[in-house]
């Protein structure tokens, strides 16, 4: 994945952007109230390799002059049939409210849907409004089974080939 988007860069994940993709979804969860648990549900920020690309996942970084302002990200998960989780998909405030978020689902999905995958789930935390909208008007349905302790919504989309 490289892509330009406005003033954005989407790009895949290098190893010299692990502090700033993490320092980024600590920053944003805090925003929202949410705690960083580098011990629990955010160790895949800091083990990308390992959770993302030795799995058959992407994890990726979107830039705007040189500094990482978003991730977004998927691996596939044992729920579900033949199924990914996408994760990870954080911006800082100042890229919000101009299309990347929308940009970067549609861009997660087609690349899933290349690699053959059937369901696509997302979990995430009532306090981030603006992506539970996002994925409610983008055809992702409620479901349930949250497994992530600061999750309280879980959303199932099945990809339709035709």
């Amino acid at each position: 994945m490289r892509e330009r988007y406005q003033t954005f860069l989407i790009r895949e994940w290098q190893p010299s952007d692990r502090e700033s993709a993490a320092e980024l979804i600590r920053s944003v969860l805090v925003e929202y109230g949410l705690a960083w648990e580098p011990d629990g549900a955010d160790r895949d920020v800091l083990e990308i390799e390992t959770y993302y690309l030795q799995t058959g996942g992407e994890f990726w970084v979107i830039e705007q002059q040189g500094k990482v302002i978003g991730t977004a990200a998927y691996y596939p998960i044992q729920r579900g049939t033949h199924a990914v989780e996408i994760r990870k998909m954080y911006l800082l405030q100042t890229a919000r409210g101009q299309g990347l978020g929308r940009l970067l689902l549609h861009r997660l999905e087609a690349a899933i849907a290349i690699r053959g995958y059937k369901q696509i789930w997302i979990e995430t935390a009532s306090a981030l409004q603006e992506a539970v909208k996002l994925y409610e008007s983008s055809g992702y349905e409620p479901a349930t089974g949250v497994e992530t302790a600061r999750c309280d919504r879980v959303y199932v989309k099945v990809l339709s080939f035709s």
